[in-house]
């Protein structure tokens, strides 16, 4: 099967990506070495954060590339590779990773997807921050640490109690009722 990814020069990406293990807290566990990963790509392959939220064991981003760029998949490629790096080796590898020389701690592939619209973006940003609440994380989505859900309480894009009911948020970002 051939996967295409979506490639639009400056476009903005609501994007998933996960740990090989999902039972693991590697992420929320090791937040600092994952910030530092991120500022140190961001330094080198600059883009902007429109959301973010980060789970023990999967996060979801909103990024909007620079009006010449396409390339999230290396962004993406060495955030995973700097983080990676800082974490002791012991994880559980596949015969398939150990012939490739690779470390079992991300899973290989993520998913994006490109913001069409003004809505399709407002959908997804209101997806990534009520995600910790969805996976019962959090009983309000400004209660989790692990969020962009802050910066937009404290620049006053929303309200310090803003929340919607997670049942009505889809996957897909598509809000229902």
């Amino acid at each position: 099967m051939r996967y295409r990814r979506a490639c639009a020069t400056g476009g903005t990406y609501f994007f998933t990506v996960n740990l090989a293990d999902r039972s693991s807290c590697l992420l929320i566990e090791r937040i600092d070495a994952l910030r530092q990963a991120v500022r140190a790509v961001k330094q080198r392959h600059p883009f902007e954060i429109v959301a973010w939220v980060v789970l023990p064991e999967h996060m979801h981003a909103v990024w909007a590339l620079p009006p010449d760029d396409t390339d999230f998949s290396t962004r993406w490629l060495l955030i995973k590779a700097n983080f990676s790096r800082t974490i002791e080796r012991g994880e559980a590898i596949r015969d398939s990773r150990l012939r490739k020389g690779e470390r079992g701690i991300w899973q290989r592939r993520f998913w994006e997807h490109q913001i069409r619209n003004e809505s399709d973006l407002a959908r997804h940003v209101d997806y990534v921050h009520i995600n910790p609440v969805k996976h019962g994380h959090a009983s309000r989505a400004a209660d989790w640490p692990y969020s962009s859900i802050h910066r937009y309480i404290r620049e006053g894009m929303i309200a310090a109690d803003w929340a919607c009911d997670p049942e009505r948020v889809a996957v897909d970002g598509e809000r229902r009722g």
